[in-house]
């Protein structure tokens, strides 16, 4: 199965980026999501972006930062908040 991939560009992170996200994650377990030069990039706010990705989708959803890459993983149990 082919690795899911995404783009943010120059309208940025929006709601509608979010549904298709979660309509994303109804059928895959990992999505790649790669920032355009178009979206600013910037390390600050690449990391504010997957924090509020996740925090949008739920808890059972854990990010890891390659660069400008945001790689989103579900998990199979939500996480207990701390």
């Amino acid at each position: 199965m082919p690795l899911i991939q995404l783009q943010i560009g120059k309208n940025g992170l929006t709601n509608e980026f979010i549904e298709k996200l979660r309509k994303v994650f109804l059928r895959d377990n990992h999505v790649r999501i790669s920032l355009l030069k178009s979206s600013g990039r910037d390390r600050v706010k690449t990391k504010e972006w997957a924090e509020k990705i996740v925090s949008s989708l739920g808890t059972n959803y854990k990010h890891n930062i390659i660069g400008f890459t945001i790689a989103l993983r579900k998990l199979r149990k939500p996480r207990e908040q701390q």
